[in-house]
């Protein structure tokens, strides 16, 4: 008896050690968080803490997905969390993915963290090939996620290899081509620059709204029988129920589109899909492991219930939620305008400050420059009034020689010698005497002339002088008027009182007539991107002639191949779907 009792004693103090609360790890696609949780947790409060902790109010969309022995399942919201088939070890990690795809991005995601989210999941699908994306098309939203990264395109900043890190094209298409890195940055490149402008969430749906128009963009796909035992394909997604070859994961032999589909029902491991069209044969089909029956029956329900609510007026929740994404798009749409008013006048301020600059120092070149040249017509001056002073010594140095010799030769014919041959050696030496007299005045005229020309060059270079000196007291005063104006104007860029007024002016209490001029602006932007799109087909095409010559035709995968031969035949996803619903 005693020892019964200590047994359960002993069991109840085991039961009061155990503990209440366990970890788990949620992944998400660009953050891990971990969670202390209690044992009796079922899926939804796991769900919705991890939900208020990111913010995220479209919850409808996501899941907490887990793997179990090669197969992916979800947590089931009305289940304890620890009575799913997760791995014992803790942390327990899940997967916080979209589990459901919205048929029209820019209408259904309405918060910008969900559309961060399907962003970041899209692409890494796009990237790993789990969608396919032809070679043109990826080069497009390469430039959008560059775009969503490093924002508006700046050469000074964006220099040549500043991609070269980034993971941005599937490894098929860079195979497919004969081109190196540096190629394809430039062709990305290319298009980024002409993304200016677009804010990251503006960059991210533009993203999605080219991706979802993607074959295999928001499709589950599962391995199938029919009644004939024939292995085939079933995709799932937001329009309906599509069944493929299993070589062709692109082009549906059938589709049930949800709005056509009477019943689905599952028995014993077979489905059953009853149209609408009591004409039209019951589709029945079956998959071999229960859990992955399971998972489609889940993907069924949560689809049809989404095709349904969307063609239903809005929730009031969501209702708010669209009223505070408007009010918050026109407020962040009228930042962004005064933001590029301020960064326009802040470039036109450092413009005004560099042609200034640029002003200033051209006046001080040309102020060094009229130094220099009164610097040389000083020299040139004193050089002139030197060497007039030396003209003027040596004529007068001439004229002493010339009245020497006038001296000499009246000196001789005063003692001239009476004899006939002393007297005409006398008449030689008279007339020598002359000549070098007459040449002596030739010379001595001549520096008198050289010497007044030097004068005259002395008075010019004192006037050249004084007008390079007047100029030099223009340019000065010119420098200090330049160099008040930049310190005045530089300070523009810092104060920018007029910013402040402007600052002071903002309201954000949106109207009844903002929001209509809103809705009107989106009417406006929803016929350009019609226009725009008309032109995006025209530059993907280009750029597919363009990189045509390049292609391996050998290495062409069997996407590649289908792909080609619906654009061929001027087949799409959603024309594709009508043909063989």
């Amino acid at each position: 008896m005693a020892g019964a009792i200590a047994s359960r004693m002993s069991f109840s103090s085991l039961k009061r050690k155990q503990p209440k609360t366990f970890t788990v790890r949620i992944a998400t696609m660009d953050a891990e968080m971990e969670f202390s949780c209690e044992v009796k947790w079922k899926g939804k409060d796991l769900f919705d803490l991890v939900c208020r902790t990111l913010g995220l109010r479209e919850t409808w969309f996501f899941g907490l997905q887990y793997t179990i022995k090669d197969t992916v399942a979800w947590l089931k919201m009305d289940k304890k969390v620890l009575d799913h088939d997760v791995p014992t070890e803790e942390p327990v990690t899940f997967h916080f993915l979209a589990k459901f795809y919205p048929e029209n991005a820019e209408e259904e995601l309405v918060q910008e963290i969900t559309q961060h989210l399907f962003f970041l999941q899209v692409k890494k699908q796009i990237l790993d090939e789990k969608i396919y994306c032809p070679p043109e098309a990826s080069v497009l939203l390469a430039s959008y996620a560059v775009q969503a990264k490093y924002g508006d395109y700046d050469p000074n900043v964006h220099k040549r290899g500043f991609l070269a890190q980034e993971e941005l094209l599937p490894k098929r298409v860079i195979n497919l081509y004969q081109m190196t890195p540096e190629m394809w940055e430039e062709r990305i490149t290319a298009w980024y620059a002409e993304h200016r402008g677009r804010a990251r969430d503006e960059a991210e749906m533009e993203y999605l709204k080219i991706a979802q128009d993607l074959e295999m963009y928001g499709v589950n796909y599962f391995a199938i029988r029919n009644k004939k035992g024939t292995e085939l394909l079933l995709g799932v997604d937001a329009l309906g129920l599509h069944i493929y070859d299993p070589d062709n994961r692109l082009t549906p032999k059938i589709s049930f589109p949800w709005n056509e589909i009477r019943n689905i029902s599952y028995s014993d491991k077979e489905f059953t899909i009853k149209p609408l069209d009591k004409k039209i044969d019951v589709f029945k089909f079956n998959s071999s492991k229960l859990r992955v029956n399971k998972l489609i029956l889940q993907l069924c329900i949560g689809n049809h219930d989404l095709f349904m609510r969307r063609r239903k007026a809005d929730s009031l929740e969501v209702q708010q939620m669209k009223a505070q994404a408007r009010e918050e798009k026109a407020r962040k749409q009228m930042e962004r305008q005064r933001l590029a008013r301020e960064k326009k006048m802040r470039e036109e301020a450092e413009r005004t400050r560099d042609e200034l600059e640029r002003r200033l120092m051209q006046l001080k070149e040309e102020a060094t420059m009229a130094n220099e040249a009164l610097m040389r017509s000083e020299e040139t001056a004193d050089l002139l009034a030197e060497k007039a002073q030396i003209t003027e010594e040596e004529a007068k140095l001439l004229a002493q020689k010339a009245a020497e010799a006038e001296q000499e030769m009246q000196r001789i014919k005063a003692t001239a010698i009476r004899t006939e041959e002393e007297k005409r050696l006398m008449e030689q030496k008279v007339l020598e005497a002359e000549m070098l007299a007459l040449k002596m005045a030739e010379e001595s005229e001549r520096r008198a002339k050289e010497a007044d020309q030097l004068k005259q060059d002395l008075q010019e270079a004192r006037e050249s002088e004084r007008r390079a000196k007047q100029k030099l007291l223009e340019i000065t005063s010119k420098s200090s008027y330049t160099q008040s104006m930049n310190s005045s104007t530089t300070t523009l860029p810092t104060d920018l009182p007029s910013f402040n007024l402007i600052n002071e002016s903002l309201s954000f209490d949106f109207k009844d007539t903002d929001m209509k001029r809103l809705s009107m602006e989106i009417e406006k932007e929803k016929v350009e991107y019609m226009e725009k799109s008309k032109h995006l087909q025209e530059q993907l095409n280009e750029l597919k002639t363009e990189i045509e010559a390049l292609k391996l035709k050998e290495r062409e995968t069997a996407l590649d191949i289908l792909h080609n031969e619906n654009a061929s035949r001027g087949n799409s996803k959603h024309n594709t779907i009508k043909k063989v619903s």
